[in-house]
């Protein structure tokens, strides 16, 4: 492939190019926000107290309910990318059509 082509397919198909090489990663947030910190700060916090007053049985069950949660979690955040990529190609289809 000549350096003309590369070129323009570099510039045609950047985003899937460096989502393919792993330099995208499409499940990353910012997490930069004073909304986003302090919450995560009282998740924590709560966590930690709530833990103080439990039994190690208690504890070992929460930690199965809180690995369950997180397994949901996942599995939720994977069917809304899924969903918001189709949405978003369906919008490109039909701004295609115009």
């Amino acid at each position: 492939m000549s350096s003309g082509n590369w070129s323009m397919r570099r510039t045609s198909y950047e985003i899937l190019e460096e989502f393919w090489y792993g330099n995208i990663e499409p499940t990353e947030y910012d997490t930069s926000s004073k909304e986003y910190k302090k919450l995560l700060e009282l998740i924590c916090r709560n966590e930690e107290k709530l833990k103080a007053t439990m039994t190690d049985e208690q504890k070992e069950l929460f930690e199965k309910y809180t690995d369950c949660v997180r397994e949901y979690q996942t599995i939720t955040d994977c069917l809304i990318f899924q969903n918001s990529f189709k949405l978003g190609a369906r919008m490109m289809l039909e701004v295609m059509e115009e």
